[in-house]
């Protein structure tokens, strides 16, 4: 009976019959059949395959969501016009809000039950998307929806205000979020996790496994090694730096970014380049990356390791397994090893001189007269100067750790109520005197340098140091294994990448950040990073 009614239903519906006039009787029936059909599919119990379509279902739909909201934030951040952002933040406001509504909804969790009760009947990659999905979904659901939509209006919202407020040199522009973004921030990590103080269950956020007990130490033991050698260093003659910053048009700037990504392997027809105000990298999948830079006409360096930096976030991106895209697994494991990745193609490997006198030529193609006289071991020199200053993104290696240690101790006190809003400009000031011994002439160069806390990130910039010492070891494990420079002498970098895809790169999310650490580093160990850098200045400066 069953099938007879199912054919009458599709002959009819073919026919474009299911809208004339039905005899009573007949539709009685029908509507009985749809009710009890959809009382079987309710009462019956799921199947296996069923199971993996819904979850692969799942995932598509989180990613189109996902990719709808990074475009609005791209658009924003790129081409938008000035004043717009109300639109903008409504729209991500009601994306979000509609996508955490689907997440969380008790469908989506007995799904996830479900598959979790069968997982030794699931391959690797599957039985790794459950987990990871059914941990996101536990930590969503504890959050209200119209919570989880106030903070991403409020983030869309702030982060154009916080373009205004450094553009102005006007902190108290930017307060008012800035006050909101640390309570919602502090709000959350109490759903993320109600057993861990609020600061730790946002570091864990960005690098599942360390807290303020893993962070303290690691920044302890760079200072007692980094202290001392910044002061040696500072002892010494500084190399000539003037012609860096020499009058360099955005235009060849532009043709230099353009040259340096081929350099890199990035693929052109699958990675573009913008311009906003604070650099940063956003990947849609393996095969579509956006980065951005910022041209500075009288600061070559400035762009040059930005593009090299956020190249570095889209090789990552770029080399996850292709079975991996349009799931969980897609994309970089950790913020950790996700900085690890920008910080080795811009430091380690960017900043070195088989590097620099490989790309030497061009740079004098685009740029003659202001590199007329200048060789490469002086641009090498240049471009490696460790001398204390303002500006994060255009630190030293070696004085680097220090700008990422203020902004931890900030945010430690921020979450935990230790220090107000309004007085971050106040201590962010007395910070850098105290770690780098340099005077903050005003907050555009002060706390509103970056664009962090405008995107309501806390807990995210430890990963910049973490990646860098998780850099270092991968740089002495691949030492140990292949010709590193050789290669690089000659601007092929495609023996770099091939063993940090085969190493971090192509396993995305499928395993845990430890396991991609452990890994490509081995044990890891903090004092690696501070002998390369001990190593590597003690040469430059002849200590």
């Amino acid at each position: 009976m069953t099938l007879f009614w199912d054919c009458l239903m599709a002959l009819l519906a073919a026919f474009g019959l299911i809208c004339i006039a039905w005899p009573p009787l007949l539709w009685e029936k029908l509507d009985r059949y749809r009710r009890e059909k959809h009382k079987r599919n309710e009462e019956r119990p799921m199947e296996l395959n069923e199971a993996l379509e819904k979850l692969d279902a799942l995932q598509k739909k989180s990613y189109a969501y996902e990719a709808g909201l990074s475009a609005l934030y791209l658009d924003g951040d790129t081409v938008a016009p000035p004043d717009t952002e109300e639109g903008r933040a409504l729209a991500v406001s009601v994306l979000a809000g509609e996508w955490h509504e689907k997440f969380t909804a008790p469908e989506t969790g007995a799904l996830l039950d479900y598959l979790t009760e069968h997982r030794e009947e699931l391959d690797r990659v599957r039985r790794r998307q459950v987990e990871e999905l059914k941990r996101d979904y536990d930590k969503d659901r504890r959050i209200p929806a119209d919570e989880y939509m106030e903070f991403e209006r409020l983030t869309s919202e702030a982060n154009a205000v916080w373009k205004r407020a450094k553009a102005g040199n006007d902190f108290g522009l930017f307060l008012p979020y800035l006050e909101k973004i640390v309570a919602i921030n502090r709000k959350f990590a109490g759903y993320y996790d109600p057993g861990k103080a609020p600061y730790d269950a946002l570091l864990d956020e960005y690098e599942r496994g360390t807290s303020m007990a893993f962070y303290d130490p690691f920044f302890a033991a760079l200072r007692e090694r980094i202290v001392p050698l910044i002061r040696a260093v500072g002892e010494k003659e500084q190399p000539d730096d003037s012609f860096l910053h020499r009058h360099y048009p955005a235009e060849a700037q532009r043709r230099f970014s353009d040259y340096l990504m081929e350099v890199m392997g990035l693929d052109r027809a699958h990675c573009t380049i913008g311009e906003t105000e604070h650099p940063f990298t956003l990947s849609f999948n393996n095969r579509d990356a956006r980065i951005t830079t910022h041209y500075y006409e009288d600061d070559l360096a400035s762009s040059m390791y930005s593009v090299i930096h956020e190249g570095g976030h889209a090789k990552y991106d770029m080399g996850v397994a292709d079975d991996l895209q349009y799931t969980r697994l897609a994309g970089g494991v950790s913020m950790g090893l996700h900085e690890s990745q920008s910080r080795f193609y811009e430091n380690l490997i960017g900043r070195s001189l088989p590097f620099i006198e490989a790309i030497f030529p061009k740079m004098r193609e685009l740029f003659p007269e202001q590199l007329a006289g200048v060789t490469p071991e002086q641009f090498w020199r240049a471009v490696n100067k460790a001398q204390p200053s303002l500006i994060r993104t255009e630190a030293d290696e070696l004085t680097y750790p220090l700008h990422i240690m203020v902004r931890y101790e900030i945010e430690k006190r921020l979450i935990d109520g230790a220090l107000e809003a309004r007085d971050v400009p106040g201590e962010w000031d007395r910070l850098y005197r105290e770690y780098l011994g340099v005077d903050v002439p005003d907050d555009a160069h002060g706390c509103l340098q970056d664009s962090h806390w405008a995107g309501g990130s806390m807990g995210y910039f430890p990963t910049y140091a973490l990646g860098s010492a998780y850099g270092a070891q991968m740089l002495k494990n691949m030492e140990a294994e292949i010709d590193v420079w050789s290669p690089v002498g000659r601007g092929d970098l495609s023996q770099v990448t091939a063993w940090l895809r085969e190493k971090v790169h192509r396993f995305g999310g499928l395993l845990e950040p430890a396991d991609v650490v452990k890994n490509a580093c081995g044990q890891f160990d903090p004092a690696v990073y501070a002998d390369y850098l001990t190593k590597k200045y003690s040469e430059l400066y002849h200590l």
